[in-house]
């Protein structure tokens, strides 16, 4: 008997504006296109320039849909991401976000997905999907643990949690049944109640989260049974909802040396350099493009890199809007041999994938993990906001490396000397 044919599905997708979720999202619609769909992946004009060319065979497959970000007079010119402002701006980029409302109504209107995937920050999306009989799901591109942490979807929105300062989050959260040290330091758990309140955007962090779960008919996760089960268990019985584990989704190394590119440019001094040092003996350190550590902190670290006695290479990329970060005086003269500070973006994945490298100094987002963890190298994490400092204790938990001691209050100091 023939086989039956699926129905080829029209799918939305709409990611944050941050390319540690763009990049993801693009990699599941790259997935999903595979399967015989057709993707419409809507971001901003100058996320959707900034995207990595898609293979020849999907890009027929995949249509780039540009949506203009409303100006506001509180980001830079041309900021359409993350990346492109500070710390201190995240609130008006959610708030520009949120402009977008007509823009994809309007394509959803016209267009009429049979699906749409999309990101916590919309929380006005879910609705609006619905009223035009388009199918919802929230796809989290983190882990079970971070979304389990934070209980119902109810009380996200209604702000009810039982946990009222940050000291509360410093445990595991009563609804965790099963036997685990993965909570917040207090430094840490700074953000866990700010992002209950609301903010600069007009609604809080968690509100956002909770009207993105309670809108949608199915949750979609990059996790896995394998690595982690009693979380994704717990997020099972607290959100009522189908919880479809994606896998860890691990991105393809791409071979820079084929392509006369800028990442081949980039790519071909980093090489070369790392070609020359010994197998398993270099010490990668990149802290991400949206944590902005201190310069009390980067001076830490580095003289930490420089007692360690560790050949390194060390990312230290300029932050927009930020004054420069100053390394101690004569630094880099001191480690002049054994350890770069590379100051601009850098290739990850084909740093990790390096024989030279036998370690991996993350910030703990998780898909630097999941980057790490591909290549086999131990982790040393030192957490900063979000996720991180959850992920960080998994990641101690399950033996795949340490942490940096740190203040418990405040995450000042990381080393004695």
């Amino acid at each position: 008997m023939a086989a039956k044919a699926h129905k080829s599905l029209h799918i939305a997708v709409f990611p944050w504006l941050a390319f540690g979720h763009i990049i993801p999202y693009l990699e599941l619609s790259k997935h999903i296109a595979q399967k015989g769909h057709r993707i419409s992946f809507i971001s901003t004009p100058r996320n959707i320039d900034r995207l990595p060319e898609l293979p020849p065979h999907l890009s027929s497959s995949i249509a780039l849909v540009k949506i203009s970000l409303p100006r506001t007079a509180e980001l830079p010119e041309n900021a359409e991401a993350t990346m492109d402002i500070h710390g201190g701006q995240m609130d008006y980029l959610k708030k520009a976000f949120d402009g977008l409302e007509a823009g994809l109504t309007c394509f959803l209107k016209d267009s009429r997905p049979d699906w749409i995937i999309y990101d916590f920050a919309a929380h006005w999306l879910p609705p609006v999907a619905a009223r035009l009989g388009i199918s919802r799901a929230f796809f989290l591109i983190i882990n079970a643990w971070f979304l389990a942490f934070y209980g119902a979807a109810d009380t996200l929105i209604s702000g009810s949690d039982y946990r009222t300062k940050p000291e509360d989050f410093t445990v595991p959260p009563k609804w965790v049944k099963f036997e685990t040290k993965v909570a917040y330091r207090r430094f840490e758990a700074e953000w866990s109640y700010k992002a209950s309140q609301a903010n600069d955007s007009g609604f809080s962090d968690f509100y956002r989260m909770g009207k993105a779960i309670i809108g949608c008919e199915a949750i979609l996760i990059r996790h896995c049974h394998e690595f982690e089960p009693k979380w994704l268990t717990s997020l099972e019985e607290l959100h009522h909802r189908p919880v479809i584990p994606l896998g860890l989704m691990p991105p393809k190394v791409l071979d820079h040396s084929i392509n006369n590119d800028d990442n081949h440019k980039i790519w071909t001094p980093i090489k070369t350099w790392l070609d020359d040092q010994n197998r398993g003996s270099i010490l990668y350190v990149a802290l991400g493009s949206e944590v902005t550590p201190t310069q009390n902190q980067v001076v830490e670290l580095a003289y930490g890199l420089e007692l360690s006695g560790v050949p390194f290479f060390w990312v230290l990329r300029e932050v927009s809007g930020r004054d420069s970060i100053e390394l101690p005086s004569g630094f880099e003269e001191r480690v002049s041999g054994r350890g770069i500070v590379w100051r601009s973006w850098a290739p990850q994945l084909e740093i990790l994938s390096h024989e030279s490298v036998g370690g991996f100094l993350t910030h703990c987002g998780w898909s630097s993990i999941v980057e790490g963890l591909m290549f086999g190298h131990p982790l040393i994490t030192l957490s900063f906001l979000v996720d991180q400092g959850l992920n960080s204790r998994v990641v101690v938990e399950k033996q795949l490396g340490i942490e940096i001691p740190r203040n418990d209050q405040d995450g000042s100091r990381l080393l004695t000397r």
